[in-house]
């Protein structure tokens, strides 16, 4: 809800007071938007529902609302519509106000936090040793929006990289390592990324198949959880190696994480496993430790049980999400702990999320969040991978999208027959290609899943990055032309007189509500989908509405509703990660 219907909606509850007494103190009055701008902006709904506990017909209970009700500040007089409807138009003063209000804002009007929390987003976290591929786009993309937006609104974030930095897979490779390389165990860079992948297959398969290789791999694991000095040291090499390509790969996305591995939360896990003894929540169970969970079952129909110590003595990964929980609330002091991740991890939140609380580590005051996404789709419908059967490396993704936008650009250029340097063209492909990617993913509901198509995340026209880029440069375009700087505009009144005015000033004036809105419920495509509708509104104005040829003071009036357009897509779209450019 906005700041305007914020104060609409109070005094309709006042006048409501003032009709039928203090009894309806904390009615909802049901004030929406109009579902037809041909009957205003908003609408009063609470006359019918209050009918049959009123016992009069719903028109005379909004006639008794109108009497009482006081909007003259605000909106026209009001109007009934049908079987009591209760009508509202904003006033077109209260609209100009409200725009030269926030023009000298660079919040442009959204309020911060009133109580900034503690946060954490826990998003990306990928595996060391195996490169990242499509399927970590999701996560890294839909978590750094959430941080963007939560940062923005004054709370403080922590974000974290859960990398997968521990355990048998390392055993596995080191053992590898020094049958076939050993020289990767020694020498910082003695291989790249590739190579590391490959030879992390071959050793899975060699696990796989032979049970002395197991037990040397398992030895290796042994090793570096007592600190081996020649193990802990190959162990660093390979971590170390996996972090210098995810950073290339950041930094492409500029996107900000603090890693905090699962190695980190590794000392702290005999501790989960003591207090859970202690609390009388551990079962043992074949030779394990356990806690058995309510609502879940094997295919038996029997209690499920969450284990956290193998019978080898071994933990596993709810050991140490259990672990970096109790951290993130004790020692990060963490009031809201957002996980990203795939949605088939569901039932793995659920369940560990219910032995916290059973264990009584979840103070009332935490919020833990499971923030659920869908697969990336190739255009057949199916799981995107390579024409080889495997996962598309996410560095070839990007790669490819910015090469298709350097393309498109050099074909555009040629057409318009602009010359321009291969610096811009560079820097514009870069800016659109990544842009796209980012757009095409986060205007999804990330609960579903979505078919990625280059050409469709790169078109011109539709719901994209570029459409939208390209209303920004449209509105810096005005201002070369018009030899504008629109930070000298200074605080000019609006004026708004025509209806594409009119419908681009009540549209400017909603971005607080969808920033609002994200926050709370962790969509970023709401804030998608309000800089599209706001572009088209911009290009209906544009189409319509003379600007650099308008009389003043209309011609001023409407630069500076071009210089608050730029600022909100600027912003919004900051939120989301993308950056902005002023030609195209």
């Amino acid at each position: 809800m906005n700041a305007t219907q914020e104060k609409l909606k109070a005094h309709v509850e006042q006048a409501l007071i003032a009709a039928f007494g203090a009894d309806l103190a904390g009615v909802d009055p049901i004030l929406v938007p109009a579902s037809n701008p041909k009957f205003g902006d908003y609408q009063v709904n609470v006359a019918l529902s209050l009918s049959k506990k009123l016992g009069k017909q719903p028109r005379a209970i909004a006639g008794a609302i109108v009497e009482k009700l006081d909007v003259s500040e605000i909106c026209e007089p009001p109007e009934i519509a049908g079987p009591g409807f209760i009508n509202l138009k904003l006033k077109t003063a209260y609209l100009e106000a409200q725009l030269n209000a926030i023009q000298a804002d660079p919040r442009l009007g959204v309020p911060a936090a009133k109580t900034p929390k503690r946060e954490i987003v826990d998003f990306s976290s990928p595996n060391i040793a195996k490169e990242m591929h499509v399927g970590h786009l999701r996560s890294t993309i839909i978590g750094d929006s959430i941080a963007r937006i939560l940062e923005f609104q004054g709370h403080d974030v922590l974000r974290l990289n859960h990398v997968g930095d521990w355990g048998t897979q390392f055993g596995m490779l080191i053992a590898y390592l020094r049958e076939v390389y050993p020289d990767a165990l020694t020498t910082a860079n003695a291989l790249d990324i590739g190579d590391l992948v490959s030879f992390y297959r071959k050793a899975k398969l060699w696990f796989d198949t032979d049970e002395a290789f197991q037990e040397t791999a398992r030895q290796e694991v042994v090793r570096l959880q007592a600190g081996a000095e020649d193990t802990l040291h190959a162990w660093k090499l390979l971590c170390e190696q996996s972090r210098q390509e995810f950073q290339i790969i950041y930094d492409l996305l500029d996107i900000k994480l603090i890693e905090r591995g699962e190695s980190f939360y590794n000392p702290l896990l005999p501790g989960v496993v003591e207090d859970l003894e202690k609390s009388g929540l551990l079962v043992e169970n074949q030779g394990a430790k356990c806690v058995f969970l309510e609502g879940f079952t094997n295919r038996e129909g029997e209690p499920l049980p969450l284990i956290v110590q193998k019978s080898d003595g071994g933990y596993n990964y709810a050991t140490t999400d259990l672990a970096s929980l109790r951290y993130r609330i004790q020692q990060d002091e963490a009031k809201r702990i957002i996980y990203v991740t795939d949605a088939g991890q569901g039932n793995h939140f659920a369940q560990f999320f219910q032995v916290a609380r059973k264990a009584g580590w979840i103070p009332d005051d935490v919020e833990l969040v499971h923030v659920p996404f869908g697969l990336v789709l190739g255009e057949d419908g199916k799981r995107i991978k390579t024409r080889f059967g495997d996962s598309v490396r996410l560095r070839d993704l990007l790669d490819e999208a910015v090469s298709r936008a350097h393309a498109d650009l050099k074909t555009r250029l040629q057409k318009e027959e602009r010359q321009e340097t291969e610096e811009f063209i560079n820097e514009v492909a870069r800016v659109v290609g990544i842009s796209a990617v980012k757009y095409a993913d986060l205007s999804q509901n990330r609960t579903s899943n979505y078919i990625f198509s280059y050409d469709k995340m790169l078109d011109l026209k539709g719901n994209t990055a570029p459409y939208m880029l390209y209303v920004y440069a449209r509105i810096y375009g005005i201002s070369r032309k018009g030899n504008i700087n629109f930070k000298e505009l200074g605080n000019n009144a609006v004026l708004l007189q025509h209806e594409t005015e009119l419908a681009l000033a009540k549209y400017l004036l909603q971005l607080d509500e969808v920033i609002s809105s994200v926050e709370q419920d962790l969509l970023p495509n709401r804030l998608c989908e309000y800089l599209f509708e706001l572009s088209q509104k911009f290009n209906q104005f544009y189409d319509r509405c003379p600007i650099l040829q308008a009389e003043e003071p209309q011609r001023t009036s409407r630069l500076v509703l071009c210089d608050l357009t730029a600022r909100t897509l600027k912003l919004g779209l900051s939120l989301l990660g993308i950056q902005v450019l002023e030609r195209m």
